[in-house]
Protein backbone atom coordinates (compact mmCIF):
# COMPACT_ATOMS: atom_id res chain seq x y z
CA UNK A 1 0.00 0.00 0.00
CA UNK A 2 1.28 3.33 -0.83
CA UNK A 3 -0.23 6.95 0.59
CA UNK A 4 0.71 9.96 -0.92
CA UNK A 5 -0.17 13.84 0.72
CA UNK A 6 -0.63 16.41 -1.44
CA UNK A 7 -1.37 20.13 -0.36
CA UNK A 8 -4.12 22.48 -1.79
CA UNK A 9 -3.15 26.23 -2.35
CA UNK A 10 -3.59 29.89 -1.68
CA UNK A 11 -3.11 32.07 -4.78
CA UNK A 12 -2.33 35.56 -3.55
CA UNK A 13 -1.54 37.68 -6.63
CA UNK A 14 -0.27 36.95 -10.27
CA UNK A 15 -2.93 34.86 -11.13
CA UNK A 16 -4.09 34.76 -14.74
CA UNK A 17 -0.67 35.33 -15.65
CA UNK A 18 -0.19 31.51 -15.35
CA UNK A 19 -2.05 30.59 -18.48
CA UNK A 20 0.27 29.64 -20.93
CA UNK A 21 -1.63 31.42 -23.57
CA UNK A 22 -0.29 34.09 -21.76
CA UNK A 23 3.21 33.27 -20.25
CA UNK A 24 4.70 32.22 -23.83
CA UNK A 25 4.00 35.71 -24.58
CA UNK A 26 4.51 38.04 -21.95
CA UNK A 27 6.15 35.90 -19.30
CA UNK A 28 3.84 35.30 -15.97
CA UNK A 29 4.68 35.24 -11.99
CA UNK A 30 2.17 33.99 -8.96
CA UNK A 31 2.69 34.44 -5.09
CA UNK A 32 0.63 32.65 -2.57
CA UNK A 33 1.41 29.70 -0.24
CA UNK A 34 0.65 25.96 0.06
CA UNK A 35 -1.64 24.81 2.99
CA UNK A 36 -1.93 21.61 5.67
CA UNK A 37 -4.71 20.81 4.34
CA UNK A 38 -4.37 17.91 1.60
CA UNK A 39 -5.80 15.45 -0.88
CA UNK A 40 -4.66 11.80 -0.16
CA UNK A 41 -4.42 9.32 -3.20
CA UNK A 42 -3.81 5.39 -1.59
CA UNK A 43 -2.63 2.71 -4.32
CA UNK A 44 -1.82 -0.72 -4.55
CA UNK A 45 -2.02 -3.46 -7.11
CA UNK A 46 -5.10 -4.98 -7.25
CA UNK A 47 -5.34 -9.16 -6.37
CA UNK A 48 -6.20 -10.70 -9.02
CA UNK A 49 -9.43 -12.32 -8.06
CA UNK A 50 -11.76 -9.95 -9.24
CA UNK A 51 -13.92 -9.78 -12.00
CA UNK A 52 -13.19 -5.89 -12.43
CA UNK A 53 -8.87 -5.31 -13.53
CA UNK A 54 -8.90 -1.66 -11.75
CA UNK A 55 -10.86 -0.46 -9.06
CA UNK A 56 -10.57 3.22 -8.56
CA UNK A 57 -12.92 4.61 -5.40
CA UNK A 58 -13.62 8.82 -4.99
CA UNK A 59 -17.02 10.42 -5.05
CA UNK A 60 -17.78 7.18 -7.42
CA UNK A 61 -16.57 3.71 -7.33
CA UNK A 62 -15.42 2.26 -10.89
CA UNK A 63 -14.79 -1.19 -11.34
CA UNK A 64 -12.93 -1.98 -14.52
CA UNK A 65 -10.76 -3.89 -16.83
CA UNK A 66 -10.04 -0.95 -19.48
CA UNK A 67 -8.27 2.22 -18.71
CA UNK A 68 -10.04 3.84 -22.04
CA UNK A 69 -13.17 2.70 -19.82
CA UNK A 70 -12.44 4.96 -16.99
CA UNK A 71 -14.68 8.31 -16.20
CA UNK A 72 -12.17 10.05 -13.75
CA UNK A 73 -10.50 11.98 -16.20
CA UNK A 74 -7.13 12.60 -14.64
CA UNK A 75 -7.10 9.16 -13.58
CA UNK A 76 -7.61 7.80 -16.96
CA UNK A 77 -4.85 10.10 -18.39
CA UNK A 78 -2.28 9.37 -15.92
CA UNK A 79 -2.75 5.72 -16.29
CA UNK A 80 -2.74 5.86 -20.27
CA UNK A 81 0.64 7.91 -19.62
CA UNK A 82 1.71 5.38 -17.45
CA UNK A 83 0.79 2.24 -18.87
CA UNK A 84 0.90 -0.18 -15.55
CA UNK A 85 0.95 -3.85 -16.42
CA UNK A 86 -0.53 -4.84 -13.39
CA UNK A 87 -4.26 -4.46 -11.97
CA UNK A 88 -4.53 -1.05 -9.49
CA UNK A 89 -6.86 -0.14 -6.81
CA UNK A 90 -6.82 3.65 -6.38
CA UNK A 91 -8.95 5.29 -3.65
CA UNK A 92 -9.21 9.45 -3.10
CA UNK A 93 -9.66 10.64 0.11
CA UNK A 94 -9.76 14.86 0.57
CA UNK A 95 -9.42 17.25 3.43
CA UNK A 96 -11.63 20.40 1.97
CA UNK A 97 -14.19 19.78 -0.97
CA UNK A 98 -13.06 19.34 -4.44
CA UNK A 99 -14.09 22.38 -7.05
CA UNK A 100 -13.53 24.91 -4.70
CA UNK A 101 -10.27 27.18 -5.79
CA UNK A 102 -7.84 25.16 -3.62
CA UNK A 103 -6.05 23.62 -6.51
CA UNK A 104 -7.74 20.44 -5.80
CA UNK A 105 -7.73 18.66 -9.20
CA UNK A 106 -3.93 19.40 -9.50
CA UNK A 107 -2.95 18.31 -6.19
CA UNK A 108 -4.81 14.98 -7.24
CA UNK A 109 -3.09 14.79 -10.41
CA UNK A 110 0.15 15.27 -8.61
CA UNK A 111 -0.66 12.97 -6.13
CA UNK A 112 -1.67 9.97 -8.25
CA UNK A 113 1.94 10.85 -10.51
CA UNK A 114 4.09 10.20 -7.12
CA UNK A 115 1.88 7.66 -5.54
CA UNK A 116 2.39 5.49 -8.94
CA UNK A 117 5.79 6.07 -9.11
CA UNK A 118 6.31 5.11 -5.24
CA UNK A 119 4.89 1.76 -6.00
CA UNK A 120 6.80 1.42 -8.88
CA UNK A 121 10.33 2.01 -6.81
CA UNK A 122 10.77 5.13 -8.37
CA UNK A 123 11.26 8.37 -6.10
CA UNK A 124 10.19 11.15 -8.79
CA UNK A 125 12.14 14.93 -8.13
CA UNK A 126 9.37 17.60 -7.38
CA UNK A 127 9.84 19.53 -10.74
CA UNK A 128 9.31 16.34 -12.85
CA UNK A 129 6.17 15.76 -10.80
CA UNK A 130 5.03 19.62 -11.36
CA UNK A 131 6.18 19.33 -15.01
CA UNK A 132 4.48 15.79 -15.97
CA UNK A 133 1.17 17.46 -13.80
CA UNK A 134 1.06 20.47 -16.35
CA UNK A 135 1.52 18.63 -19.74
CA UNK A 136 -1.01 15.64 -18.43
CA UNK A 137 -4.06 18.67 -17.62
CA UNK A 138 -3.27 20.83 -20.34
CA UNK A 139 -2.33 18.73 -23.21
CA UNK A 140 -3.86 15.05 -22.77
CA UNK A 141 -7.25 15.96 -20.56
CA UNK A 142 -7.10 19.64 -22.82
CA UNK A 143 -8.60 20.99 -19.45
CA UNK A 144 -8.27 24.79 -19.72
CA UNK A 145 -6.16 25.50 -16.26
CA UNK A 146 -2.52 27.33 -15.29
CA UNK A 147 0.66 26.26 -14.75
CA UNK A 148 0.61 27.30 -10.49
CA UNK A 149 -1.26 24.76 -8.61
CA UNK A 150 0.46 21.62 -9.93
CA UNK A 151 3.45 23.84 -8.79
CA UNK A 152 2.54 24.60 -5.27
CA UNK A 153 0.99 20.96 -4.99
CA UNK A 154 4.60 19.37 -5.62
CA UNK A 155 6.79 22.19 -4.06
CA UNK A 156 4.62 23.24 -1.27
CA UNK A 157 5.92 26.25 0.11
CA UNK A 158 5.67 30.22 0.30
CA UNK A 159 6.92 30.83 -3.12
CA UNK A 160 7.10 33.57 -6.23
CA UNK A 161 6.84 31.43 -9.15
CA UNK A 162 7.91 32.84 -12.70
CA UNK A 163 6.91 31.74 -15.81
CA UNK A 164 9.17 31.71 -18.81
CA UNK A 165 8.36 32.17 -22.36
CA UNK A 166 9.75 28.35 -23.02
CA UNK A 167 7.67 26.56 -20.63
CA UNK A 168 9.89 26.61 -18.11
CA UNK A 169 9.58 28.15 -14.46
CA UNK A 170 11.33 29.04 -11.36
CA UNK A 171 10.20 28.77 -8.01
CA UNK A 172 11.91 31.19 -5.46
CA UNK A 173 11.23 30.94 -1.57
CA UNK A 174 10.25 34.29 0.07
CA UNK A 175 12.65 34.35 2.69
CA UNK A 176 10.70 36.40 5.65
CA UNK A 177 10.92 36.50 9.22
CA UNK A 178 8.84 33.61 11.00
CA UNK A 179 7.42 35.76 13.60
CA UNK A 180 6.46 38.47 10.72
CA UNK A 181 4.53 35.27 8.70
CA UNK A 182 2.63 34.00 11.44
CA UNK A 183 1.56 37.10 12.29
CA UNK A 184 0.34 37.51 8.74
CA UNK A 185 -1.21 34.32 8.90
CA UNK A 186 -3.05 34.82 11.93
CA UNK A 187 -4.65 37.85 9.77
CA UNK A 188 -5.97 36.37 6.95
CA UNK A 189 -9.74 34.14 7.03
CA UNK A 190 -10.59 31.26 4.87
CA UNK A 191 -14.43 31.03 4.65
CA UNK A 192 -15.87 28.12 2.07
CA UNK A 193 -18.98 30.00 0.16
CA UNK A 194 -20.38 26.56 -0.07
CA UNK A 195 -20.45 27.07 -3.39
CA UNK A 196 -18.71 24.63 -5.76
CA UNK A 197 -18.15 25.48 -9.73
CA UNK A 198 -16.21 23.54 -12.55
CA UNK A 199 -12.76 25.58 -12.63
CA UNK A 200 -12.26 25.03 -16.27
CA UNK A 201 -15.36 25.96 -18.03
CA UNK A 202 -14.80 30.08 -16.07
CA UNK A 203 -10.84 29.68 -17.09
CA UNK A 204 -11.75 29.06 -20.56
CA UNK A 205 -13.80 32.22 -20.64
CA UNK A 206 -11.12 34.35 -18.87
CA UNK A 207 -8.63 32.70 -21.40
CA UNK A 208 -10.65 33.97 -24.29
CA UNK A 209 -10.55 37.32 -22.86
CA UNK A 210 -7.03 37.65 -21.80
CA UNK A 211 -6.09 39.71 -25.54
CA UNK A 212 -8.53 42.22 -24.06
CA UNK A 213 -7.48 42.63 -20.16
CA UNK A 214 -4.00 43.07 -20.81
CA UNK A 215 -3.18 45.78 -18.55
CA UNK A 216 -5.49 44.13 -15.92
CA UNK A 217 -2.96 41.43 -15.58
CA UNK A 218 0.26 43.08 -16.17
CA UNK A 219 -1.16 45.61 -12.78
CA UNK A 220 -1.98 41.54 -11.02
CA UNK A 221 1.55 40.66 -11.67
CA UNK A 222 3.11 44.10 -10.26
CA UNK A 223 0.98 43.67 -6.91
CA UNK A 224 3.75 40.75 -6.53
CA UNK A 225 6.77 42.60 -5.79
CA UNK A 226 4.65 45.45 -3.87
CA UNK A 227 3.14 42.68 -1.39
CA UNK A 228 7.06 40.80 -0.85
CA UNK A 229 8.50 44.03 -0.13
CA UNK A 230 5.76 44.68 2.75
CA UNK A 231 5.79 40.90 4.14
CA UNK A 232 9.87 41.47 4.49
CA UNK A 233 9.95 45.25 5.75
CA UNK A 234 9.61 44.74 9.88
CA UNK A 235 8.12 48.33 9.48
CA UNK A 236 5.32 47.61 7.17
CA UNK A 237 2.23 47.65 8.24
CA UNK A 238 0.30 44.66 7.24
CA UNK A 239 -3.04 46.14 6.53
CA UNK A 240 -1.41 47.04 3.29
CA UNK A 241 -1.99 43.74 2.09
CA UNK A 242 -5.41 43.72 2.32
CA UNK A 243 -5.87 46.66 0.20
CA UNK A 244 -3.85 44.93 -2.54
CA UNK A 245 -5.88 42.12 -2.56
CA UNK A 246 -8.98 44.20 -2.41
CA UNK A 247 -7.50 45.52 -5.62
CA UNK A 248 -6.36 42.73 -7.22
CA UNK A 249 -9.96 41.66 -6.81
CA UNK A 250 -11.97 44.90 -8.23
CA UNK A 251 -9.46 43.76 -11.41
CA UNK A 252 -10.00 39.64 -11.42
CA UNK A 253 -13.79 40.26 -11.35
CA UNK A 254 -13.35 42.24 -14.81
CA UNK A 255 -11.47 39.13 -16.55
CA UNK A 256 -15.02 37.53 -16.67
CA UNK A 257 -18.58 38.18 -15.34
CA UNK A 258 -18.53 34.40 -14.40
CA UNK A 259 -16.16 35.21 -11.63
CA UNK A 260 -18.15 36.87 -9.22
CA UNK A 261 -22.14 35.83 -9.29
CA UNK A 262 -24.33 37.88 -6.89
CA UNK A 263 -23.91 35.51 -3.98
CA UNK A 264 -20.15 36.18 -3.84
CA UNK A 265 -20.76 39.85 -3.98
CA UNK A 266 -22.53 39.70 -1.03
CA UNK A 267 -20.26 38.11 0.65
CA UNK A 268 -17.57 40.18 -0.23
CA UNK A 269 -19.05 43.11 0.41
CA UNK A 270 -20.41 41.77 3.99
CA UNK A 271 -16.71 40.49 5.27
CA UNK A 272 -15.67 44.49 4.31
CA UNK A 273 -18.53 45.87 5.74
CA UNK A 274 -17.33 43.88 9.06
CA UNK A 275 -13.90 45.18 9.01
CA UNK A 276 -12.06 43.05 6.28
CA UNK A 277 -9.89 45.49 4.09
CA UNK A 278 -9.26 43.13 1.21
CA UNK A 279 -9.82 39.63 -0.12
CA UNK A 280 -10.51 37.36 -2.98
CA UNK A 281 -12.47 34.26 -4.07
CA UNK A 282 -9.52 31.90 -4.40
CA UNK A 283 -9.01 30.17 -7.84
CA UNK A 284 -10.84 30.56 -11.12
CA UNK A 285 -13.76 32.05 -9.33
CA UNK A 286 -17.78 31.90 -9.14
CA UNK A 287 -17.40 29.69 -5.38
CA UNK A 288 -15.81 28.15 -3.26
CA UNK A 289 -13.36 29.49 -1.06
CA UNK A 290 -13.27 33.26 0.30
CA UNK A 291 -9.36 34.15 1.67
CA UNK A 292 -10.37 37.83 4.06
CA UNK A 293 -7.68 39.94 4.89
CA UNK A 294 -8.66 41.19 8.29
CA UNK A 295 -6.80 42.50 12.01
CA UNK A 296 -7.32 40.38 14.69
CA UNK A 297 -9.57 42.92 16.39
CA UNK A 298 -12.38 42.98 13.50
CA UNK A 299 -12.24 38.60 12.89
CA UNK A 300 -14.97 37.97 15.44
CA UNK A 301 -17.56 40.43 14.18
CA UNK A 302 -16.44 39.35 10.54
CA UNK A 303 -17.08 35.27 11.64
CA UNK A 304 -20.59 36.72 13.09
CA UNK A 305 -21.37 38.01 9.83
CA UNK A 306 -20.20 34.85 7.64
CA UNK A 307 -21.72 33.01 10.19
CA UNK A 308 -23.52 30.91 8.34
CA UNK A 309 -20.33 29.72 6.22
CA UNK A 310 -17.36 27.06 6.99
CA UNK A 311 -14.44 28.90 8.45
CA UNK A 312 -10.66 26.81 7.68
CA UNK A 313 -8.09 27.37 10.14
CA UNK A 314 -4.51 26.66 8.29
CA UNK A 315 -1.11 27.16 7.96
CA UNK A 316 1.35 26.72 5.76
CA UNK A 317 2.57 23.34 4.32
CA UNK A 318 6.38 23.22 3.22
CA UNK A 319 6.83 20.09 2.31
CA UNK A 320 4.68 19.62 -0.81
CA UNK A 321 3.45 16.44 -2.16
CA UNK A 322 5.49 13.57 -0.25
CA UNK A 323 4.43 9.54 -0.05
CA UNK A 324 3.31 8.86 3.79
CA UNK A 325 3.01 5.57 3.88
CA UNK A 326 5.37 3.33 1.85
CA UNK A 327 4.53 -0.43 1.88
CA UNK A 328 4.85 -1.62 -1.15
CA UNK A 329 4.33 -5.28 -0.14
CA UNK A 330 1.78 -4.67 1.55
CA UNK A 331 3.57 -5.44 4.92
CA UNK A 332 4.14 -3.69 7.96
CA UNK A 333 7.74 -2.82 8.51
CA UNK A 334 7.74 -4.62 11.88
CA UNK A 335 5.99 -7.72 10.61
Amino acid sequence: MIISRTPFRVSLFGGGSDYPAWYREHGGAVFGFSINKYCYISMRELPPFFEHKHRIVYSDIELINEIDEIKHPAVRAVLQELKPPKGLEIQHQGDLPARSGLGSSSSFTVGLLNAYYALSGKMIPKRKLAEMAIDLEQNAMKEHVGSQDQIWAAFGGMNHIEFNQDDTFLVNPLIIDTNRRKKFLGNLMLFFTGLSRYATQIAEKQIANLPNRQSHIIKMVDMIAEAESILQNANAPFADIGQLLHDSWMLKKELAKEICPPAVEEIYQAALDAGATGGKLLGAGGGGFMLFYAEPEAQPKIREALGNLTEVHFDIDHAGSKIVIYEPDGLDAQD
